[in-house]
């Protein structure tokens, strides 16, 4: 009797068409490597509020084209129960520089053009905030992006935004799921890819969409004049990604001086052979190439962008001739201090403008709450969400609803979102928005850094220190989150660190629900139980949450100590927290015990 392994082999053999995983598959077979089947075949990639993201290779738990077609069938169904009016609005489907990722799109948009719904699929390779940004122009019913962002090069990934521009949250999320599983066999011209563009449902209009999203930058240049005449320039790299086209036009609207390239990272690359992980948060090991640029052509600032731009991270040579990279909570800071500060000049010459105390910015938890403390002095709401742009978007749009103006969101992982053209992390319009803060300041006499010191001592300094480790066990992941839920016995946390020299006020489990701050002890943010996230509050005000990846073999952790405004003992403060850091590590996630792997830089 074949076995239910025999059977699901037999069923991909007979459904995948594409000759490269097929035979994958078939190597297996031939090998009896019944181990690797199991792990390939009988373990499906679930689609979540993050789309999927995976290892492109053969297997139900992979990124391929059979996996492709079979979650846009599931979805373009699901859309159709739940918005039957996206036969006329229609869908966008966008995609990186990575390998597959224009056959993925195709194949993709070959699933809606079955089911009768209008697709519009650009024709080249976009940053993956254009998606959104064409479901509010063309008040579509959603989109598709294909990327795996800032994963390595072995990835791939399938993005989904709903008709309000932001990316899905539940309940989409599991009907989008259950839907895939009611919709796996391939319908008829599943896998007729190559002719999409003749059928008359399928459009581009990329062109379109760019001149329109360049027109919306508009409004945000608040100095274009100082911005021609700058003597300041700019390094600019996208990793090897999709961002120099459009950077390039951004900088033009804003009237900057042209980038100069980091040649050997400008064009596309799907290998990322420059650097080890495409990712500019990693830090220096990134951006070595982009440093060597701005020193050979005496060049004090770079800016760069994830390979599908929606990150944006900032450079800038300090005066005794180190390099500073600013964190995503530092450039936070920057940006949402020069939001405000823009939005209150434009509000003296238009009045139409709403006043600052309707207006709004936003963040997640694990980021830090220097838009808090700055909203407390200058008079605009602050909002916290959990981590992730869906919710921060989604949040964004609620703010919005009750009649307020929201100027800025962010998540330490270097995203930004200024203004809600894009209702998403845009590394495009946060990147000249931030060089524009750098020719402010130039004409000043101040450096980006001397701002920050400044944002700092006027609103209290908020020092931070993130990091993770590599898991690539669940069993281990699992295990270090459960002792940390049973410390003393069952159901008990931690209530101090360092044999009780820093002890916790209160313990937030959004895994869970349990909140012992309130008096219900229930949490407010939305709970996962997919996920793992415990925050911990120390008495001294230190903040610190510990939380799993939903995209990456990652255990993170998150800190801040946050100083009173005018407070300028900023040495200890550090001191405080690097001591408190290494014991909290050390204590909570025992990462010698467990094997992790530390990030390395």
């Amino acid at each position: 009797m074949a076995s239910k392994l025999d059977y699901k082999v037999e069923e991909w053999l007979r459904w995948d068409k594409n000759s490269v995983t097929r035979s994958e598959v078939k190597t297996l077979v031939d090998k009896n490597d019944n181990e690797a089947l199991n792990r390939i075949i009988m373990k499906r990639l679930e689609f979540g509020t993050a789309g999927l993201r995976g290892r492109m290779a053969a297997g139900y738990g992979c990124m391929n084209d059979l996996v492709i077609i079979q979650t846009s069938q599931g979805f373009a169904s699901y859309l159709l129960k739940t918005n039957p009016d996206c036969i006329k609005s229609g869908v966008v489907v966008g995609f990186d520089g990575r390998h597959n990722s224009l056959r993925f799109a195709a194949l993709t948009a070959r699933a809606f053009i079955n089911k009768g719904i209008p697709v519009q699929v650009f024709s080249k390779i976009c940053p993956t905030p254009f998606v959104p940004y064409t479901i509010l122009m063309n008040k579509l019913a959603a989109g598709i992006m294909i990327t795996a962002s800032h994963n390595p090069k072995e990835d791939n990934g399938y993005k989904v935004y709903w008709s309000n521009g932001a990316q899905i949250i539940p309940p989409h999320d599991k009907g989008i799921q259950s839907s895939i599983l009611e919709n796996l066999e391939p319908w008829k011209d599943a896998w007729a890819h190559e002719n999409i563009r003749e059928s008359p449902l399928c459009t581009d209009g990329i062109e379109i969409v760019m001149d329109n999203y360049y027109k919306c930058l508009a409004p945000m240049v608040t100095y274009p004049d100082l911005n021609r005449s700058t003597n300041l320039r700019f390094v600019y790299t996208p990793v090897h990604g999709v961002g120099a086209e459009y950077m390039s036009k951004a900088f033009e609207f804003f009237k900057l001086p042209a980038y100069v390239p980091t040649e050997e990272q400008i064009l596309p690359d799907p290998e990322f052979s420059t650097v080890k992980f495409p990712n500019p948060e990693e830090g220096k090991s990134t951006l070595d190439l982009a440093i060597q640029t701005a020193e050979r052509n005496k060049i004090q600032h770079i800016i760069a962008n994830d390979p599908d731009a929606d990150r944006m991270a900032f450079a800038e040579k300090q005066i005794g001739g180190e390099w500073k990279i600013f964190n995503g909570n530092e450039l936070g800071a920057l940006l949402g201090w020069w939001t405000f500060y823009t939005h209150a000049e434009r509000t003296k010459k238009n009045s139409e403008l709403a006043d600052i105390k309707d207006c709004c910015m936003v963040a997640s938890t694990v980021s830090s709450k220097i838009l808090r403390s700055i909203g407390k002095q200058e008079g605009f709401q602050f909002e916290e969400t959990l981590t992730g742009f869906k919710w921060i978007a989604n949040r964004a749009l609620e703010v919005m609803a009750s009649g307020k103006t929201v100027l800025f969101g962010f998540e330490e992982a270097i995203g930004f979102m200024v203004g809600v053209q894009v209702l998403d992390k845009d590394g495009i319009s946060a990147g000249v928005k931030m060089c524009e803060l750098a020719c402010y300041l130039a004409k000043q006499g101040k450096t980006v850094n001397d701002k920050l010191l400044e944002i700092y001592k006027q609103y209290g300094y908020h020092v931070s220190l993130n990091s993770y480790y590599i898991c690539h066990e669940q069993s281990i992941i699992k295990k270090i989150f459960e002792r940390l839920r049973n410390f003393y016995g069952p159901n008990t946390y931690p209530k101090s660190i360092m044999q009780g020299k820093y002890s916790i006020s209160s313990v937030r489990d959004l895994t869970t629900g349990y909140d012992d701050s309130m008096p219900d002890k229930k949490a407010i943010l939305p709970v996962s139980k997919s996920s793992q996230m415990i925050t911990f509050s120390f008495a001294n005000g230190l903040v610190a949450t510990l939380r799993t990846s939903g995209t990456e073999p990652k255990i993170k952790y998150y800190t801040e100590l946050c100083a009173k405004p005018g407070d300028e003992d900023w040495n200890s403060l550090e001191g405080i927290l690097g001591e408190m850091v290494t014991a909290m590590v050390d204590e909570f996630l025992q990462p010698k015990e467990n094997s992790l792997i530390p990030k390395s830089d």
